[in-house]
C-alpha cells in the first residue's frame, strides 16, 4: 500500500462515541497543572498521538476558545467533542473534563468544613497560605513576561492594578475598558496591539517542522453535517441554554427565595462566567471581593485555602468557585441553620452549574459559525489589551493574599515573618528551579506538619 493510500485509509477511520467518552474521562482525571499544561496534553494526545485533528484545526478551535470568557481548555474539549460527535459529544467532553475535579473538590471541601480546625489540617494550611500567594505572584510574573511587550501594554497592566487596588473599580468595568482601549489602539497603533501567534506550551512537532498527518479532521476534511450552520439549530441551542439557565434559577428561587443564598449565587456566578477573561487568577479578585466583603459567604483566609485545594485537583482552576459556593452554603443559613452539609452541597452545585453553563452555550452556539470560516477569528487588539490588564489584576490578587497572610489579624495586628520567608522560598522554587505546583504544595504541607511537630516537642 502506498503512503497516500495509507493516509486515505487513516482518514476513513472514525472514532466511536464510546471510545471518545473514555478518552475524555481519562483526560479529566489527569489534567493537572493549569491551562498551559492542559492544552499541551490535549495537543499531544489529539494531534500528535491519536491524530483526531490536524494542527491547523486544533489551533483554529483554540483561537475561538481564547477569545471567550471562561476556561479555554474546557471549552476546547467541548468544541472538539462537538466537532466529532455533535451536541452529545460536546456535552460529554466538556462535562467529563470538569467532573473528576468537581467530585474531588466536594470531598476536600467537606473534609475542610468538618475538620479544618484540627491541629494537623490547621498546620498544613498555615504553610499553604504563603505558598498560594507565591503561586499567584509567579503567575503574574510569567504572564507579564509573555504579554507586556511594550510600554503601552505595561501601562494598561499598571492601570488595572491601581484601578482594583486603590480605586476599587469593578472588575467588569476594567475588562470592558481594556477591550475598548485595545479595539481603538489596534486601529490607531496596530503594531502595539498585535496578538502573538497561537502557541500550545509544551507542544512540539517532529524536527520542529509543522505536523503533517492523516488526521480524521484534517485541513481539507469537509465539515461534518452536524457542524454546518443552521438558523434553526442556533435558535434551538439558545433556547436550550436559556431554559438551562431559567429553570434551575426558578427552582432554587422557589426553594430558597429570590434573595436567598442559592438564587443570589446563581445570578452572581452567571455574571462571573461572562467576565472571566484571562483565567481563574484574573477573575478571583472579583469573586473574592464580592464573596468576602459584599455577600460575606466566607473569609479571605478561606478563599486562600480554597485556592490551595483547587491547585491540587485536575481540571480548570476556576473550579475553586465550587469551594467558594460550598463554604458559602456552609457558613450561611441557607435552610435555616449554618453548618449544613446539604446546604453546602446545594450551594456548591449551584455555583458550578451557573459558572460553566455559558461556556457550553458559547461553544455549541458559536461552533458552526467558527467552522463556516476557518480563518483566524481572534479579536487581536481587545484580547491583547485584556491580557495586559489581567497581569495587573493577578498582581492585585497577590497583594490581597499577601496582606492577609503577613498580617493575619488585620492591619492592626502583628507582622508575621515566617510566612514572608515561605513566600520568598516558594517564589524562588517556582521561578528559579521551576518546580511544579503540586510538588510545591506537597512540600509546603510537609513544612507545616514539621513546624507543628517541633512546636509540640518544644
Amino acid at each position: 500500500m502506498s503512503d497516500n493510500q495509507a493516509a486515505l485509509g487513516t482518514v476513513s477511520r472514525s472514532i466511536s462515541f464510546r471510545e471518545a467518552t473514555w478518552f475524555w474521562w481519562q483526560l479529566g482525571l489527569i489534567s493537572f497543572g493549569g491551562p498551559a499544561a492542559q492544552l499541551a496534553l490535549m495537543h499531544t494526545e489529539l494531534v500528535e498521538r491519536r491524530q483526531w485533528l490536524s494542527e491547523r484545526r486544533f489551533l483554529h478551535a483554540l483561537n475561538y476558545a481564547m477569545v471567550l470568557p471562561g476556561p479555554e481548555a474546557q471549552q476546547l474539549a467541548t468544541y472538539i467533542g462537538w466537532l466529532m460527535h455533535g451536541v452529545p459529544g460536546g456535552l460529554v467532553a466538556g462535562s467529563l473534563f470538569i467532573l473528576p475535579s468537581l467530585v474531588l473538590l466536594l470531598v476536600l471541601s467537606s473534609i475542610y468544613a468538618f475538620w479544618g480546625q484540627l491541629p494537623l489540617l490547621a498546620a498544613v494550611f498555615w504553610a499553604l497560605k504563603p505558598t498560594v500567594t507565591a503561586i499567584v505572584l509567579q503567575a503574574a510574573w510569567r504572564l507579564g513576561q509573555r504579554t507586556l511587550h511594550n510600554g503601552v501594554l505595561g501601562a494598561i497592566a499598571l492601570a488595572a492594578f491601581v484601578g482594583l487596588t486603590l480605586l476599587k473599580l469593578p472588575f467588569p468595568a476594567l475588562i470592558g475598558t481594556a477591550a475598548l482601549v485595545g479595539w481603538l489602539g489596534a486601529r490607531l497603533r496596530p503594531e502595539l496591539f498585535r496578538s502573538a501567534n497561537s502557541h500550545i506550551p509544551g507542544a512540539h512537532s517532529n524536527g520542529g517542522a509543522p505536523l503533517v498527518s492523516a488526521a480524521i479532521h484534517g485541513d481539507d476534511t469537509p465539515t461534518p453535517v452536524h457542524a454546518h450552520f443552521s438558523r434553526r439549530a442556533l435558535a434551538l441551542t439558545l433556547l436550550a441554554g436559556g431554559l438551562a439557565l431559567a429553570v434551575p434559577l426558578a427552582l432554587i428561587t422557589l426553594l430558597n427565595g429570590w434573595d436567598g443564598v442559592l438564587a443570589t449565587m446563581g445570578r452572581f456566578f452567571s455574571r462571573v462566567a461572562l467576565v472571566s477573561f484571562g483565567g481563574a487568577y484574573a477573575v478571583l479578585p472579583y469573586v473574592t471581593e464580592e464573596a468576602v466583603n459584599h455577600f460575606h459567604w466566607l473569609t479571605a483566609s478561606q478563599v486562600i485555602d480554597g485556592l490551595a485545594l483547587g491547585e491540587t485537583t485536575p481540571g480548570p482552576l476556576i473550579m475553586v468557585v465550587t469551594f467558594v459556593g460550598y463554604m458559602g452554603g456552609w457558613n450561611t443559613p441557607v435552610f435555616g441553620a449554618t453548618g449544613s452539609w446539604v446546604a453546602a452541597l446545594a450551594a456548591a452545585l449551584t455555583v458550578t452549574w451557573f459558572t460553566f453553563l455559558p461556556s457550553f452555550v458559547f461553544i455549541l452556539a458559536g461552533g458552526p459559525l467558527v467552522e463556516a470560516s476557518r480563518e483566524d477569528i481572534r479579536l487581536g487588539g481587545p484580547l491583547t489589551a485584556i491580557t495586559a490588564a489581567v497581569v495587573g489584576v493577578i498582581l492585585n490578587l497577590a497583594v490581597f493574599f499577601a496582606a492577609h497572610v503577613l498580617w493575619p489579624n488585620g492591619s492592626d495586628g502583628s507582622f508575621e515573618l515566617l510566612p514572608l520567608i515561605l513566600i520568598c522560598a516558594a517564589s524562588w522554587t517556582l521561578l528559579r528551579w521551576r518546580w511544579s505546583v503540586p510538588r510545591l504544595i506537597v512540600v509546603a504541607a510537609l513544612i507545616g506538619i514539621i513546624r507543628m511537630a517541633l512546636q509540640q516537642l518544644l
